[in-house]
């Protein structure tokens, strides 16, 4: 039996949930190999379904729990990415009379969407883990922005799930438009599968279904009032997850979605809806690039130069094809754009390193001398 759709409120889990098979939310033989040494310690696992900030909610085989992380989790963890996110499996130890449990140990992942943190902090967010697809939605009316799917691309094959892009509200487009839209993604995401989904009359909404078989995850990603929502309420037959209308001046939405959410789908997939992201900083490595402008890369491989930026150095082919037009000029642009802002994030993660690594060296020459010290007086 399908267990129903976690809760959407942030009311506590019943303490009359049924017995869940965790295989209806990606439990296999090899998660349960991995999580092998936590079961001889007595722990049991969950799955991250929902995430409030510091407080969890994790789906187990007896139910769902409100869970935080072990103080030794969090004080020895490296960085806010290396604690529970929604789709994780974890190990707990449950308290059963509560509902509650505690985060021991994170089972390593399979895969993980991640971007930098907003603001000036260089550290990595996971937004959603253990992915088997990622579906970059993008909405076809105010929304649409070509330059932000490739953002969100090279961030989605960095995650190690296979990326789809979907253009959302297809709806709102005449059929020629729509054409020229999918056209225009396909060149932005060379490789990738591009479709136009209308959760209004249902159009194209079998592609996400097809995409997402039994025991599968999927997230969906995108700004604020791209239809993610929607799209997932039209998938389960029902007004499940709440909506609003967008901004008719720039087609953008309220954050109606707040906390990230695993939803158990009807068929047996699964898909996790996400807020609106309203700034997508990358954290990719800069070579990253290459593998979401493949057409850049061929056509270097013509350049006069092995090291070519496609710049302002001669006898560029890039530059050469977008003077005869057969490359988008704001295609290059936009590989530039990324591939510094790449660099950048890299230097900063540099500079952290060296911070890190210099501080923990003078911990370590405090230690030695308290020692040297304590010994001297005996």
């Amino acid at each position: 039996m399908m267990p129903a759709p976690p809760p959407t409120t942030d009311a506590p889990a019943s303490t009359a949930d049924p017995a869940v098979d965790l295989a209806a939310y990606g439990w296999d033989d090899d998660w349960a190999a991995a999580f092998a040494p936590f079961a001889a310690d007595g722990l049991v696992p969950g799955r991250v379904v929902i995430e409030f900030n510091h407080l969890l909610r994790v789906c187990t085989a007896a139910g769902d729990v409100q869970a935080q992380h072990a103080g030794r989790l969090r004080h020895t963890a490296e960085g806010r990415h290396a604690l529970a996110a929604v789709g994780d499996w974890v190990a707990l130890l449950p308290r059963a009379s509560e509902r509650t449990a505690t985060i021991e140990a994170i089972l390593p992942r399979r895969s993980h969407f991640s971007r930098k943190v907003a603001g000036d902090l260089t550290e990595q967010q996971v937004v959603a883990a253990n992915l088997d697809c990622v579906f970059l939605v993008m909405g076809l009316d105010g929304d649409y922005n070509p330059r932000r799917l490739e953002r969100y691309l090279l961030l989605a094959r960095e995650s190690g799930a296979t990326p789809h892009a979907v253009l959302s509200k297809a709806d709102l487009v005449d059929d020629e438009t729509l054409a020229a839209r999918l056209d225009e993604c396909r060149e932005s995401a060379p490789g990738v599968e591009v479709y136009a989904v209308s959760a209004r009359d249902g159009r194209g909404v079998d592609r996400v279904r097809e995409a997402l078989p039994p025991g599968l995850t999927g997230a969906l990603l995108g700004s604020s009032g791209a239809g993610k929502s929607t799209i997932i309420n039209h998938l389960l037959g029902a007004e499940v997850l709440a909506t609003n209308e967008v901004r008719a001046s720039d087609s953008r939405g309220r954050h109606t979605t707040r906390h990230r959410q695993l939803v158990a789908l009807p068929w047996g997939g699964l898909l996790i809806d996400t807020p609106g992201m309203r700034e997508l900083q990358l954290w990719t490595a800069p070579d990253a690039t290459e593998s979401s402008f493949e057409d850049i890369d061929a056509l270097g491989e013509s350049c006069h130069f092995t090291d070519c930026r496609h710049r302002n150095e001669p006898r560029c082919a890039v530059r050469a094809a977008v003077e005869a037009g057969t490359l988008d000029a704001q295609r290059l642009e936009s590989f530039h754009k990324l591939q510094d802002e790449a660099r950048s994030l890299q230097a900063r993660q540099d500079v952290r390193e060296r911070i890190v690594e210099r501080a923990q060296n003078k911990t370590i020459a405090r230690s030695l001398r308290q020692l040297y010290r304590t010994r001297d007086r005996q």
